[in-house]
Parts: C-alpha cells; sequence; structure tokens
C-alpha cells in the first residue's frame, strides 16, 4: 500500500478482500452501499436494527463510554506469555506499536494490589465458606477444590488464565487502545485462518468460510455461532477504519476515520456482496451481549465491583445498574430459551468446545496489543455465552444465592469491555454514513 502503511493484525484479515485505492474513481458503488443491509430484523434476534441503533445512541453507549473510564473496567489481568498450543510460536512482533505496557503496582487501585484485597461476590462468599470448612480433612478440601475445577471447566467457554502465575500481569485498557500495530503477515492470516475454517460450523463441504451462505441451512446454534465470530470480526475492521493510521512528519502521527478504507473492507463490490451482511452480525453479537447483561443481572446487582477506591466503586455500581436498567427497559434483543433444546446435549458441548477452542487460538496471535484485545473479547463474548447458556433459563438468581453461579472479576471486565467495543462499532457505524452521505451529497449538507 502507498505510504508503506500495513494492515494491523486484529483487523488485518478479510481473505476475500481485494485493494482498491480509490472506489470512485474506479467506478465503484456509492458510498452508501455498505449500510444497504442495515435496516429490518436483526438476524437471529428478536428486534430491528432501528430499534438497536435507537437504544444504543441514547441509552448503552452514553453510560457504558463512562464506565469503562473507571478503575474496576481499566485494569485487566492478563497473561500474554503463554505459548500458542497448535503451533510454533514463531511470529512475535518486534514493533513499537505492538507493546503492550503493563501496571507497576503504583499504578493500580488500592484494592487490585493484592489478590487476597479482591472483594467480588464469589470472593467474598468463598472467603466465608472457608471458615465453616475448617474442620474438612485436607483430603476432603482437595477434593471439593477438585469439584469446583470440573464444575466450572463444564460451564465454561473459554480457557481462564491462571491468575497466580508470574507471567500474569494488570494491563490499563486505556493506555493500550485496540488500533493499528503495524503487525501483519502470514501470522495473522494463520490465527484467522484457523478460527474460521476449524472452528465455525458450515454447511457441507463449502470452503467459502467468510460467507453467510456457508451457514444458511444451519440449525440456529451454529448460525449464532457464526455471527457472533463474523460480527467480533467486523467490530475489529471498524475500529481499524475509524482509527486509521495515519504517519505525520517528526513522528507526529494521528488516527482518524477512513471512508475508503471503511468502503474496501464492507462495500458489496469488494466484497463479493458479504459486507454488509458482515456488518449486520454485529448487531446480533451486540444483542446477544446485551441480554447476557440483563439475564445476569441478579447477581451483577449484588456485585459490589470493589478496587478500594469508594468514590469510583460508588461510581461503578451506578453506571452498572443504570445500565441494566436501560437494558431491560428496551426492546427485547435475544432469545436463548429455544436453543439447544430436547436431545441437544451433545451440540451444546460441541460448541462450547469450539469457542473454547478459539479462546486458546487467542495465545498465538504474535503481537502482544492485538493478543491483548483478542484475548479481552473471546472472553467477554465467552462470559456471555456461559451465562446465557450454563443454566436454565432464569435461574442465575437462584444459583447466585447458592454460590453454584460466579464470575471471576477477569471475566466481568472483559463482559462489559467487550459489550463496549461492540457498542461503540455501531457507534461508528453512524459516524460513517454520515460521511458517506456528506461525500456522496455535498451541496445537500
Amino acid at each position: 500500500m502507498s505510504g508503506g502503511i500495513v494492515v494491523v493484525f486484529w483487523v488485518s484479515l478479510l481473505l476475500t478482500v481485494t485493494r482498491v485505492d480509490s472506489l470512485n474513481q474506479s467506478g465503484g458503488a456509492s458510498k452508501t452501499q455498505c449500510f444497504c443491509e442495515l435496516q429490518g430484523q436483526v438476524d437471529d434476534c428478536c428486534c430491528d436494527v432501528e430499534a438497536t441503533d435507537k437504544l444504543n445512541s441514547r441509552h448503552i453507549y452514553p453510560v457504558i463510554q463512562r464506565l469503562l473510564q473507571l478503575n474496576y473496567f481499566r485494569f485487566f489481568k492478563v497473561d500474554l506469555k503463554k505459548s500458542c498450543p497448535f503451533w510454533p510460536d514463531d511470529s512475535r512482533c518486534a514493533l513499537k506499536d505492538c507493546h503492550v505496557d503493563s501496571c507497576t503496582e503504583d499504578e493500580l487501585p488500592q484494592g487490585l494490589k493484592s489478590d487476597l484485597t479482591l472483594c467480588s461476590a464469589e470472593e467474598t462468599q468463598q472467603r466465608q465458606l472457608s471458615k465453616v470448612d475448617e474442620s474438612l480433612s485436607v483430603y476432603d478440601q482437595k477434593a471439593f477444590e477438585t469439584w469446583k475445577e470440573y464444575d466450572d471447566l463444564k460451564m465454561n467457554f473459554c480457557e481462564l488464565d491462571n491468575e497466580t502465575s508470574n507471567s500474569t500481569q494488570y494491563v490499563d485498557l486505556l493506555k493500550n487502545p485496540e488500533r493499528y500495530t503495524g503487525y501483519t503477515g502470514a501470522s495473522a492470516g494463520r490465527v484467522w485462518k484457523a478460527i474460521y475454517e476449524e472452528n465455525c460450523f458450515r454447511q457441507g463441504n463449502t470452503k467459502d468460510f467468510f460467507s453467510r451462505r456457508s451457514v444458511g441451512g444451519l440449525c440456529r446454534e451454529k448460525r449464532v455461532f457464526y455471527r457472533a465470530i463474523s460480527g467480533m470480526h467486523a467490530s475489529i475492521n471498524i475500529h481499524l477504519s475509524a482509527n486509521y493510521f495515519y504517519p505525520g512528519l517528526f513522528g507526529q502521527a494521528r488516527w482518524e476515520h477512513n471512508i475508503d478504507e471503511f468502503q474496501r473492507r464492507f462495500d458489496a463490490v469488494t466484497t463479493n456482496g458479504e459486507g454488509p451482511g458482515w456488518l449486520k452480525n454485529l448487531y446480533t453479537l451486540y444483542l446477544l451481549m446485551l441480554r447476557a447483561i440483563v439475564k445476569a443481572a441478579p447477581y451483577l446487582e449484588q456485585e459490589s465491583f470493589y478496587t478500594g477506591d469508594e468514590e469510583d466503586d460508588a461510581a461503578v455500581k451506578e453506571f452498572v445498574l443504570q445500565l441494566i436498567k436501560s437494558a431491560k427497559l428496551g426492546p427485547e434483543t435475544f432469545d436463548e430459551s429455544d436453543m439447544f433444546q430436547g436431545q441437544s446435549a451433545v451440540l451444546k458441548e460441541e460448541f462450547r468446545l469450539h469457542f473454547w477452542n478459539i479462546s486458546r487460538i487467542m495465545d498465538c496471535v504474535g503481537c502482544d496489543k492485538c493478543r491483548l484485545w483478542g484475548k479481552l473479547q473471546t472472553l467477554g463474548i465467552g462470559t456471555a455465552l456461559k451465562i446465557l447458556f450454563s443454566w436454565e433459563h432464569n435461574s442465575i438468581q437462584e444459583f447466585s444465592r447458592s454460590g453454584r453461579f460466579h464470575l471471576r472479576r477477569a471475566e466481568l471486565v472483559a463482559l462489559f469491555n467487550a459489550l463496549g467495543r461492540y457498542s461503540t462499532s455501531i457507534h461508528e457505524l453512524q459516524m460513517f454514513r454520515m460521511l458517506a452521505e456528506k461525500i456522496q451529497k455535498p451541496d445537500e449538507l
């Protein structure tokens, strides 16, 4: 590409897309062509695009943007040094923008400086239970821990990092934003190829893994799986186009909207008709995430979101409750009640293991910053799937009281940050639509 600009890993690979320098000059479609399917019913969901846009712009986006600035959701504990379990770890990125700055202890809020001070609902309950269980033998305590680990394993849709590992560190997400890094090449392509080819469900022997045609005849469960991955991929590409890297003089680089890059990635002309559908899959994923927040409300409403900063923690609680209230008062989003019914235990386990595999593939990403956001988003989606499908409909309150339902702090941070990514992507779509219309009809605006 001109100027030596390379595409960031996380958003680099839409294999069916070819590079064009200027669609207008080459006789391509109008700038608004990308949005041709962003109307009507959202696939596999309960509401339409128009209602979703209204809900997001008026109620969700403003709140979650403020929420994610606060300490509890700003700091994410993650292991970026785990080895790739599927192929040799031979593609580590040495570019400066791939680097992730971890936090020093002085940068952390008081409550996060030691794992012993964390006060989530789960950890508080575990401390209470430990007082009761002091009479248990060492053997019984070990057996109890083993049972709990087994229960967690069967419920989780992601491989969670070992928070006690020396290689696990806190990262300030505000100081390490998801954007251009300069990482590209075979390593990036190999990751997306493994995600789509080896883990997404498809119809028959089709090789067109990015195409909606590959899932058209599948059951709803398998379609939802594909739409979640495709929606995440679309969101990543939107963020690249909205924070596109422009080199400047004397190292003064800037990140700005690039309508041509957005059009290249999503226009029907350049994507064999697929791009507008990829954008619509973002809406499916967004509504799925919102539904998980609503379903987990009984648990979230009891969570303390503790970091040791009383004012900050109170603001977090206020915004979380406001977010839940807005999601409940909005239109019905996603109905999981008819999924995995009847003789579907095998399908549900296959679904879970496929997503588990994708979470492990994130440890194969060669760029640390890309790996960070890849692990966070897959954990966020995996947490939503855990909420929706690990318990029967409307039973979380009962399980929460019994201690059988619990979310780690990392899961909560990932859940809300992933929702924030997709809420921002939908917001950016409106920005791109306005830019496209302004270019299309400059004299009328």
